[in-house]
């Protein structure tokens, strides 16, 4: 395909993906009602255009306040609050050399591209300290650089686990240091040749034995054929001492962020689906991660729906594949997600944070924002709470795309933007 043909092309598509009209919102709990499959030349594709902040910030509810207590970071993904309140921010963005399968994938990458940010990827780690407790984090230092693409974040003891696109590696950790006394250890290779999902999500196990990492596919529905699909598109489970690692659950298409229930226990995971089958299919979902368990992709989706798609179909997989918990929308690429401690106030004080980072696959967007998860017990009970917004101007222009959310126990939300390179913070007002 020549290049003035797919320029062409990357400038209508977003045109001609809205003349349809605007798809129905996506469903969200845990019985949604899926549509049938939807299938074209070309998927639904609108890019939101950056633009500034300005004056503004995000919207929160009442009763709480928002502000950006970190700006011009170098592509700030997920967070990390430390013992002593210090946040580490993990900066990057990677990649590997995932070729182009189709004419349409190189015209759906240019117009992704579009629409995030031009700042040059960190690849470190930024430490940032609120010297006085008054909610501003005046101390801000690169804790350690030279990283490929670090994206999870975990402290167990004096052992500072980082989740590179390429290998989980470990720092030593004293309270209170701002800057790694060292190069990492590496303890383990992560897979990473192709890396069409670039992202290693990670969380330790509550006894801390064990590291959770999560490894996204190499394609959409595995048309680059299942042999580079192998260790991915799962959970790793990885003894934290030893590196040694075995698959935990597997069939998850690309599980963004991970984090333990407090009081169950229980591992739990934010997953994007696949695309191409409609506006409104399949929803991205929070699902709790049982071992030895198997969650459909690619042969199925939300539990036993078969993707026809898919060559040579597995009947035997598809009726074992594991239904999700809840849905949280098509394409709002969930990117973060981490449980309350109560400590944000009653309206939140059960359930499950999630960033959502926006789509770019449908004419109508859905995302940009931070959304609350009620919980009752250990289920996801009620529709989702809009906890920020605003990311989205009244044009359809992103000033912001969320990504990780974290759990201050002091009582603040810490939200990573990747679009602006904002951390934001969010309290109860006054706090």
């Amino acid at each position: 395909m020549h290049a003035k043909t797919i320029s062409i092309l990357a400038l209508a598509l977003p045109t001609l993906a809205a003349c349809g009209g605007d798809p129905a919102p996506p469903e969200t709990g845990p019985d949604p009602a899926l549509p049938e499959p939807s299938r074209g030349l070309l998927p639904s594709m609108n890019i939101s255009t950056p633009a500034d902040w300005g004056d503004e910030q995000p919207t929160v509810p009442d009763g709480y306040q928002i502000e950006a207590i970190a700006k011009d970071m170098k592509i700030p993904r997920q967070t990390l609050v430390l013992p002593n309140g210090d946040i580490l921010v993990a900066e990057g963005s990677g990649g590997g050399n995932a070729p182009a399968m189709r004419p349409k994938d190189v015209i759906a990458g240019l117009i992704k591209k579009q629409g995030t940010t031009s700042v040059k990827p960190g690849n470190r780690l930024t430490l940032l300290r609120d010297d006085n407790d008054d909610g501003r984090y005046e101390t801000r230092e690169v804790f350690a650089d030279n990283l490929n693409a670090p994206y999870g974040l975990t402290l167990i003891d004096d052992n500072l686990y980082v989740a590179n696109q390429d290998a989980l590696v470990r720092f030593d950790y004293s309270e209170g240091q701002t800057r790694a006394s060292g190069p990492p250890e590496k303890v383990t290779d992560l897979p990473a040749k192709i890396n069409h999902h670039w992202t290693k999500a990670m969380t330790a196990g509550p006894d801390g034995d064990y590291l959770y990492v999560g490894i996204g596919s190499n394609s959409n529905i595995g048309e680059r054929g299942m042999d580079v699909e192998e260790d991915r598109a799962m959970v790793w489970q990885i003894d934290a001492e030893t590196g040694m690692h075995k698959p935990y659950a597997t069939g998850l298409r690309n599980p963004t962020a991970l984090a333990i229930h407090p009081d169950t226990d229980q591992l739990w995971a934010v997953v994007n689906e696949r695309d191409e089958l409609g506006a409104n299919l399949v929803p991205d979902y929070l699902t709790s991660v049982r071992t030895g368990e198997f969650y459909g992709w690619p042969y199925s989706y939300w539990g036993q729906h078969e993707d026809p798609r898919v060559k040579p179909p597995k009947p035997d997989k598809v009726e074992g594949a594991i239904k999700p918990d809840y849905a949280l929308g098509s394409h709002v690429a969930a990117l973060g997600v981490d449980f309350s401690d109560g400590s944000m106030g009653d309206q939140f004080a059960e359930g499950a944070f999630v960033g959502q980072h926006g789509s770019w696959n449908r004419s109508e967007p859905v995302g940009f924002k931070v959304v609350f998860v009620p919980f009752q017990g250990d289920q996801p009970a009620g529709e989702p709470v809009d906890v920020a917004t605003g990311f989205l101007d009244d044009d359809g222009n992103a000033r912001g795309r969320p990504v990780g959310v974290t759990v201050d126990p002091e009582g603040a939300l810490i939200i990573a933007d990747d679009l602006s390179n904002t951390i934001w913070r969010v309290t109860p007002t006054g706090q």
